[in-house]
């Protein structure tokens, strides 16, 4: 039996504009949609415009239904959890209350939880029980996928098959998915390449030219590949979309929040002004990424050096300084 027939109706959990334009592309693949919102103000929105508030000029098609009721996910045969890394727990929670057991639970979420140090997968195991964790990851803006533009990301799970069903199921023409077994390697990459990201905006805020960018993109790939190493990460999947793909697509462009955070920082703003009143998911993940790096003995200074930024520990233009007197060595 195909993913199509498996998963004809999803449940999308978060109405903003990653949620809404994974419900959109749930949409153009042929499901039935159902989509979470947690304010009634967002679902009478959607239903009188047709339009997810954070998703403009997007429309989304009768397929999808907006609604503020947890309760209506339990017809859903999958569900997609587009909610941020730090909310996942409290949604996950609710989500064991209101659907049946067993429901595949997909985290399209980037980064790792302050204080317990859990991936995204693991929250859901944790605060979802009888729920069976997946991944979603790879280098996408919510923007090009609610246009329809081409993007490819990855779908991971532990069973191979599942992968595979889920991957089939949310398909289509312009949003290509490749499944995978490693959800750990596709985790790592979603949330380390957040921290990085913000790296490679302080550096463009500071003037530091193309050449530094690059460097340090490079260098962030070597610190992923590392950490991946010590966690179980199969170094085929951080070579891959979820890894490599998204690292550079969010160390080069102004509409990753990550990277327009750093670029902020770099140009001399504080951390208050620089987020907009709210913290890019990066900044969330750079000290639990530190802690877990430290905790295994792994070299990540630019990680390191990101999280002390974030802390208060020091300022940008003292940690670019310390980045750069860093001894000189092999490349490794």
């Amino acid at each position: 039996m195909s993913g199509a027939t498996l998963f004809q109706t999803i449940g999308v959990v978060g109405a903003g504009s990653w949620g809404a334009a994974l419900a959109l592309a749930a949409a153009r693949a042929g499901r039935e949609v159902v989509l979470w919102a947690r304010d009634e103000d967002t679902v009478a929105a959607i239903r009188a415009t047709g339009e997810a508030p954070r998703l403009p000029g997007v429309t989304l098609p009768g397929s999808v239904r907006a609604t503020a009721s947890l309760a209506d996910l339990a017809q859903a045969r999958a569900l997609v959890l587009a909610v941020p890394t730090q909310a996942l727990r409290h949604v996950c929670e609710g989500l064991a209350l209101a659907v049946p057991a067993g429901l595949p639970a997909i985290s399209a979420a980037k980064g790792i939880e302050q204080g317990s140090d859990l991936f995204t997968t693991d929250i859901i195991a944790d605060a979802f029980a009888g729920s069976v964790p997946a991944i979603l990851s790879g280098p996408s803006f919510a923007a090009d996928v609610g246009r329809g533009l081409p993007t490819a990301v990855t779908l991971a799970a532990v069973d191979p098959y599942l992968a595979q069903a889920l991957a089939e199921a949310l398909s289509s023409a312009a949003f290509r998915i490749y499944h995978s077994a490693d959800p750990r390697g596709v985790e790592i990459g979603g949330a380390a390449k957040n921290v990085l990201a913000i790296a490679a905006g302080i550096a463009v805020g500071l003037r530091l030219g193309e050449s530094a960018r690059a460097a340090l993109v490079a260098r962030g790939f070597a610190e992923l590949r590392r950490f991946g190493a010590a966690y179980g990460a199969s170094p085929e999947t951080l070579m891959g979309l979820s890894g490599l793909g998204d690292l550079v697509l969010s160390c080069s462009s102004a509409q990753s929040r990550n990277f327009s955070f750093g670029l902020a920082l770099g140009q001399g703003r504080a951390l208050a002004e620089a987020s907009g009143g709210k913290l890019a998911e990066g900044a969330f993940t750079a000290g639990a990424l530190a802690e877990m790096a430290q905790a295994r003995g792994v070299e990540m200074p630019i990680a390191q050096a990101i999280a002390d930024i974030i802390a208060g520990r020091g300022g940008v233009r003292e940690a670019v300084a310390g980045l750069l007197a860093r001894p000189i060595r092999a490349e490794l």
